[in-house]
């Protein structure tokens, strides 16, 4: 069994920063990407951005330039830090991570964290 949970979120001023964090706990051999979504109220879940095993980073359209992917291994944690923020990024921030959890098979498989809150409002 493996759990993710964030922590890191709350309220913050248009212009303000935040960093998010999303910690692993489990049956875990290998965690090959870790992924930040986020859904808007009334809104459906989009993808923000995600960092491979390698930590190569990609995001998306409305992260780039102002949000940076980072992880920590060891930590089994994932870091989103969020700079510039605006209204349109008030969100539940949820965390993805695609695990192998054996070391006897290449399996992958996909969890999710409960999600934190940002609020982006002066």
């Amino acid at each position: 069994q493996v759990q993710l949970v964030e922590s890191g979120g709350g309220l913050v001023q248009p212009g303000g920063s935040l960093r998010l964090s999303c910690g692993a706990s489990g049956t875990i051999f290998l965690i090959y990407d870790m992924g930040w979504y986020r859904q808007p109220p009334g809104k459906e879940r989009e993808w923000v951005a995600t960092i491979n095993s390698v930590g190569s980073a990609t995001y998306a359209d409305s992260a780039k330039e102002r949000f940076t992917l980072s992880r920590d291994d060891p930590k089994k944690t994932v870091y989103l830090q969020m700079n510039s923020l605006k209204p349109e990024d008030t969100a539940t921030y949820y965390c993805r991570f695609v695990i192998r959890n054996s070391q006897w098979s290449a399996e992958r498989r996909e969890y999710w964290g409960q999600g934190t809150q940002v609020t982006v409002s002066s």
